[in-house]
């Protein structure tokens, strides 16, 4: 007696354990950004329609030679400015729809800033200028106590009380490190961040840099001149004449 073999299991059909990854949406994602500025007659198109996206818990190198556009985009990223066509997006919200008064929110609650020029205020102490973001909110003991313990895993235990003036270069870009990252931001926008340093002291700079990065898992995008500081697990755009040269 003839019997039918029973149909093949369709083998489109996963095993029972198996799970079905859902990508990560980008955290930043642009698109055909461009950003033109006015010099008398002329007009100089310093980014020529820029479209990329930013994983969450990456860091991102934006690298480039001097003019490429490569501050005008951070810049952009963190709605100092903003640009003459395209769009940004952040967590899937436009940058260019938001009020005055939510782009302000989003530059204190969601960005950090690190300038090559470390923008300390004089008059401030290693602590209080690592506690400016919460200004003029008012400082609680929690935050003096985060503030120490973050100037003191990146080495300035004993400098907390000194001043810009009583600091290295390399102390006052740790101290602007902690000041970027204090609020945890979704995202860190670092420009030049060792421009004014020495080799060893930026490697060192950025060696703080990545370990808060690991620590916090924020978004972290660095304009530099410098590839040295470049790892094969960080992500590189890469900015000629205000286009990208060869993708993300």
């Amino acid at each position: 007696m003839e019997t039918t073999p029973a149909p093949e299991k369709s083998r489109r059909s996963p095993p029972q354990h198996e799970t079905t990854r859902v990508p990560s949406l980008p955290v930043i994602k642009l698109c055909e950004v461009t950003k033109s500025h006015r010099h008398g007659p002329n007009e100089v198109r310093a980014l020529r329609g820029i479209s990329a996206e930013i994983e969450p818990g990456s860091f991102t190198f934006i690298v480039g030679p001097s003019g490429s556009g490569k501050s005008t985009l951070l810049y952009l990223i963190g709605a100092l400015d903003e640009p003459s066509s395209g769009e940004i997006l952040v967590d899937d919200r436009p940058l260019s729809r938001l009020t005055t008064a939510q782009r302000d929110k989003y530059r204190r609650n969601d960005v950090g800033f690190i300038f090559q020029n470390f923008n300390l205020l004089a008059n401030l102490t290693a602590v209080e200028n690592a506690l400016v973001p919460f200004l003029p909110a008012g400082i609680s003991a929690e935050m003096r106590r985060r503030a120490v313990e973050l100037l003191t895993q990146v080495g300035l235990k004993n400098r907390l009380d000194h001043r810009p003036n009583e600091l290295s270069g390399g102390e006052q870009q740790r101290v602007a490190i902690v000041r970027a990252v204090m609020k945890k931001p979704k995202i860190v926008l670092a420009d030049e961040p060792t421009g004014e340093l020495d080799s060893a002291t930026g490697a060192e700079v950025f060696g703080h840099l990545r370990r808060l990065h690991e620590e916090q898992r924020t978004t972290v995008l660095v304009v530099t001149h410098d590839q040295r500081y470049i790892t094969p697990s960080d992500s590189v755009l890469r900015l000629q004449d205000g286009t990208l040269a060869d993708g993300v």
